[in-house]
């Protein structure tokens, strides 16, 4: 079989996820020859860009992956159920950004510099995990290798294009309105959650409610978060061995999201010198973290790129071995895209993906 000319399909291609996969698809290292682009019914006829090329949208069906050698997904957990499966049957390996496949025992779940052995025994489907929990795991993975971590609490101040287009035009318009001197409510239609009761304006503002409330009055969200860190670090989502806890919060920012990360780790020797010297050496990670020159990572800088930025590492005042720190990362790339397509190219890589 050769390992050149993979068919690739990007399902949900016109979507803000969606188009930015085939931008990061078309600067890879993946061997594509094809790529289509398949999205919603509605959608079938539209043009999207990729590169120097146009893709003419075709509708997505359990039929369109025949041929497919590869298919990156972002079009919502109701779809992936329906599609992905179709998609393995037809030969495809897929690489899925929803959040339904992330919990299934037999669905890797994963960030490529993290935990790639995690795709060794894929059966098919491999799951992207949440935005802020990717970002996060970055950060986590070289402190719990070298000194364990023994409870990790986040607090997190989550941009608006988390929530997708729809968001983004609406904290757009309110803050319009505000400035305007006219009334915001009318324009909150969609957050925090389009599908719960009430709906608050962002602009301005901040919504500590990303999705609905579950159990404990924990929400989706922050259980996304706990189960997810669990799994990509201790490769089971109800471990006991690390206490993970946390805060998920919408703040009107447009793209980035930030972290206010506490962790205990598991030894009392540990530095500030020494976390921060495992983030200068973890690949994907770039410190900034220079407070003296008021250096430190902002949304709007880390926009448009690959990176997870971490700088404000600190010792915690109370408790040895306990550190604070503030991660930043574009959620649109590094936690939902580029992820998406460095899976891809991991398992090209490890040789995990070859062509019909």
């Amino acid at each position: 079989m050769s390992e050149k000319n993979l068919t690739v399909a990007v399902l949900g291609a016109t979507g803000a996820v969606g188009r930015r996969i085939l931008d990061q698809l078309q600067q890879s290292t993946i061997p594509y020859g094809t790529v289509r682009a398949l999205a919603s019914a509605k959608s079938a006829g539209e043009k999207v860009p990729f590169g120097h090329e146009v893709l003419t949208v075709e509708e997505a069906t359990p039929s369109s992956f025949e041929g497919v050698d590869l298919v990156l997904a972002s079009a919502g957990g109701s779809v992936s159920k329906n599609l992905a499966p179709a998609a393995v049957k037809a030969g495809a390996v897929v690489i899925d950004n929803s959040s339904y496949w992330r919990m299934d025992n037999d669905v890797p779940l994963v960030v490529p510099e993290v935990n790639p052995e995690a795709m060794l025994h894929h059966k098919g489907i491999i799951a992207n995990p949440n935005c802020s929990t990717t970002q996060l795991v970055m950060a986590l993975k070289p402190i719990h290798d070298r000194f364990g971590l023994d409870q990790v609490i986040i607090s997190t101040y989550q941009a608006a294009s988390g929530a997708g287009q729809a968001a983004i035009d609406e904290v757009k318009a309110e803050a319009q309105a505000r400035l305007n001197g006219q009334s915001m409510a009318e324009h909150a239609k969609i957050l925090p959650v389009k599908s719960d009761k009430k709906h608050y304006p962002l602009a301005f503002n901040l919504l500590p409610q990303i999705d609905v409330f579950e159990d404990g009055d924990y929400t989706h969200e922050e259980y996304k978060m706990i189960h997810e860190t669990k799994k990509i670090l201790l490769d089971d989502k109800d471990s006991r061995e690390m206490k993970v806890t946390g805060t998920a919060v919408r703040v009107p920012v447009i793209i980035g999201h930030g972290e206010s990360v506490y962790v205990q780790t598991g030894d009392e020797q540990a530095t500030v010198a020494d976390i921060r010297q495992l983030m200068v050496d973890f690949p994907g990670v770039v410190l900034e973290d220079d407070v003296a020159h008021q250096v430190y990572p902002q949304p709007v800088e880390a926009e448009g790129k690959r990176e997870t930025f971490v700088g404000r590492i600190r010792a915690d005042l109370e408790n040895p071995g306990a550190f604070h720190l503030w991660i930043v990362s574009d959620n649109l790339l590094k936690g939902a895209a580029w992820n998406t397509v460095e899976i891809a190219e991991k398992m090209v890589e490890m040789n995990l993906l070859y062509s019909k």
